[in-house]
């Protein structure tokens, strides 16, 4: 997967880089590398460096993961509640956010929570790299009050076009979701609704209202 070549774009001005990143908030691109140099290896090395960040490579672009409390507590619930799943079936792995993702060359994606299956590798075991290789199955996206409509949306052709057949969109705020099956293609899904694995993961369900409570003191 993830075959397709990108050609990395000159920017003639922040307007021009703005309109490419989907107008992310300023604060959350980086300047550890110029923008438009950025590479691979720069993503590693925040991520390596004192102050830990995540961070997605667009177009040449270090832009920062957009992520909370709330976002984060949703994702680990997700997680495991996935997880179990998968490895009932020998289905394939469940990463987290540090489980960042080359979807084309010269771009890192990092979903908030994903799914591989053991037919994207090569071999019996999970290869020792700092970012996947393998295109995930399902994708799956907390939002964050940062993370604007037009950066979601190209967030979603990139995963489309490098490969990913499912990607839920979870809003914390509204407390509902919204599953693709391309970028085109969605269902809405209210409170009371599930999200559901379809034909890739036949028999998972997982109720929004089940996921989230995990935000809520019990009684």
């Amino acid at each position: 997967m993830a075959t397709a070549t990108t050609k990395r774009p000159k920017f003639d001005n922040f307007a021009a880089l703005m309109e490419r990143l989907g107008g992310v908030p300023l604060e959350r691109i980086r300047m550890d590398a110029p923008p438009g140099m950025a590479t691979e290896k720069d993503v590693l090395a925040v991520r390596a460096g004192p102050e830990r960040r995540l961070c997605e490579l667009v177009d040449g672009v270090l832009v920062e993961k957009a992520m909370g409390v709330r976002q984060a507590i949703l994702a680990s619930e997700i997680i495991q509640l996935l997880g179990p799943f998968v490895r009932a079936a020998a289905r394939g792995v469940v990463l987290g956010a540090d489980g960042m993702i080359r979807t084309f060359p010269d771009q890192v994606r990092i979903p908030d929570v994903c799914f591989i299956s053991w037919d994207r590798y090569s071999g019996p075991t999970v290869p020792d790299e700092g970012v996947s290789s393998s295109v995930p199955n399902l994708a799956v996206e907390v939002l964050s009050p940062s993370n604007t409509r037009a950066e979601m949306d190209r967030k979603l052709r990139d995963y489309f076009l490098a490969g990913v057949e499912l990607v839920w969109v979870v809003d914390p705020k509204t407390q509902t979701a919204k599953s693709y099956t391309s970028h085109e293609d969605s269902v809405q899904i209210n409170k009371t609704g599930s999200l559901d694995g379809g034909t890739m993961l036949p028999g998972f369900r997982l109720p929004l209202k089940q996921l989230f409570a995990c935000l809520h003191r019990p009684h």
